[in-house]
């Protein structure tokens, strides 16, 4: 499961010399993961019902937990296996809207959501199952509840211009400079015009320290089909197999079950903290597994292990993230959380168009997840998944 750790390399001592590079890695992939989408995740919380505290707590107890898992895997197996919140997911609550029940039946749908991660790393069949939902539905139907958010932007620029055209600027110019960069400047650019335009003491009298909230669950079959289901299927597809690729492609063998047994577990305990589902790094998995983290692979674990400690660290600024978004202008926050999900949007809409037979039960899924359409109490990420999968069995089935 491991590569040959570098004390076996006849340049270990080197290699260790140089291990100052993987926790700069580490730190860095960290802080671009959480100050990039920090938005949206509170978003999210916000959509589905939480209050501004209640937000405050979800981001801190998954940042603690993701970063204990990542802490955990990187000691255990020598391997760089970064842990992450859903960001899909979060994107997923703002299209879903609030649950009839309200927040603590979407703490119920959370538990569902990590229930079925377990079950894909136990149950061999149901593993197998869940791999087997065509790529194209599962990029179409992220591709679907992403759109509205990545609008955003746009009619920011042109409902007030004084405050988004700096963000989208400065996102502009230093995604030409340094890609990876991009949107935390843009968020920084955000945060700046939220201090400027702030009610006189209104960030003064927040509360920064951090606060843990507590929610009972409460379980109902709707919030289990409409969100837990596809929170569940965004995850698995747009953050766990990436995720998988990112490792394999760098030369690991990770361990698929453990892995997803103990994010499930984590999801499950975060959850009553109001936090959501946790699963392996997308985008800043390549930080740590790349080769920028460290010249030799059986030394960039140090920088997953520096990352999973940095957001130990992050997750106490979590208040601070929920009061600057109470406080500010709400089409500044959208600007900000579309911007951060352009890259998403992009490679979910090219996931969706890849295969030309399959394009339109593909945009048939796409078009019914972004309608917002909510039907028998079901959100429409759900049915734009299985109405594209109904239109991909009767093309199948009509071609024979």
């Amino acid at each position: 499961m491991t590569l040959q750790d570098s004390s076996d390399h006849p340049q270990a001592g080197l290699a260790r010399s140089g291990d100052l590079q993987p926790v700069l890695a580490g730190i860095i992939a960290a802080f671009v993961g959480y100050a990039g989408v920090f938005t949206v995740i509170i978003q999210g919380f916000i959509a589905v019902g939480a209050t501004p505290a209640q937000a405050a707590s979800g981001l801190l107890a998954i940042c603690i937990v993701q970063g204990f898992l990542s802490i955990l895997f990187s000691l255990r197996y020598k391997l760089p296996i970064s842990i992450a919140w859903s960001t899909p997911g979060s994107v997923l609550f703002a299209a879903t809207g609030m649950l009839d029940g309200g927040f603590p039946v979407a703490i119920g749908a959370f538990i569902g959501a990590g229930v079925l991660i377990i079950a894909a790393g136990m149950i061999k069949p149901f593993g197998k199952l869940v791999s087997s939902i065509p790529p194209v539905l599962a990029s179409a139907m992220l591709a679907g509840i992403l759109l509205g958010l990545c609008l955003a932007p746009a009619k920011a620029v042109a409902t007030e211009p004084s405050l988004a055209i700096p963000v989208v600027l400065v996102w502009a110019i230093v995604g030409r400079i340094k890609r990876i960069w991009a949107v935390p400047a843009a968020v920084a650019t955000a945060v700046v015009m939220i201090a400027l335009h702030a009610p006189s003491g209104g960030l003064m009298s927040a509360h920064f320290m951090p606060d843990i909230a507590f929610v009972w669950p409460q379980f109902s079959a709707t919030a289990m089909i409409s969100l837990a289901v596809p929170l569940f299927i965004v995850t698995m597809a747009a953050q766990n197999l990436p995720g998988l690729a990112v490792l394999r492609l760098n030369g690991y063998n990770p361990p698929v079950s453990s892995i997803f047994v103990a994010t499930g577990i984590g999801s499950i305990i975060a959850a009553p903290f109001c936090g959501h589902t946790l699963n392996l790094a997308a985008i800043t998995a390549a930080l740590c597994a790349g080769p920028d983290a460290h010249p030799h692979p059986g030394r960039r674990w140090i920088a997953s292990l520096s990352a999973g400690v940095t957001y130990l660290v992050l997750g106490l600024g979590a208040t601070t993230a929920a009061a600057l978004l109470t406080i500010a202008p709400p089409v500044l926050i959208e600007a900000a959380t579309g911007l951060a999900l352009f890259g998403a949007f992009g490679g979910a809409l090219a996931g969706a168009v890849a295969h030309p037979a399959d394009r339109d039960a593909a945009m048939v899924t796409f078009v019914t997840a972004a309608s917002g359409l909510s039907f028998l109490g079901i959100g429409a990420a759900f049915w734009g998944l299985a109405a594209g999968g109904a239109f991909m069995l009767l093309n199948k089935r009509w071609s024979r």
